[in-house]
């Protein structure tokens, strides 16, 4: 958790500024009801997901099939959504994060 002394207000509207480096340990994943799921058989390993996830919660294994980091994940489903394939699913998370 970021302790208030750690963030920097800039701007007329006091927009909070948080680091990369501190942004990283912010788990928020426990707000999410659905979770991606890839099935590896039909993933072409486009890149769609890791490209278009807006929080950045997609990474590519070594052999280049997306990885989702549940921790920061929140469920929006663009990645399901643009899926050329219909590789990857959204299922209902019942544990969150």
């Amino acid at each position: 958790m970021i302790e208030e002394h750690q963030i920097k207000y800039r701007g007329v509207k006091g927009i909070p500024i948080i680091k990369a480096e501190e942004a990283k340990t912010l788990k928020t994943g426990v707000w999410r009801t659905f979770k991606p799921v890839r099935d590896k058989k039909k993933c072409i390993k486009c890149r769609l997901c890791w490209q278009l996830c807006p929080e950045n919660a997609v990474k590519l294994d070594k052999d280049g099939y997306p990885i989702f980091n549940y921790d920061i994940c929140k469920g929006c489903g663009i990645c399901a959504k643009n899926c050329p394939v219909k590789a990857i699913v959204m299922e209902r998370d019942l544990h969150g994060g």
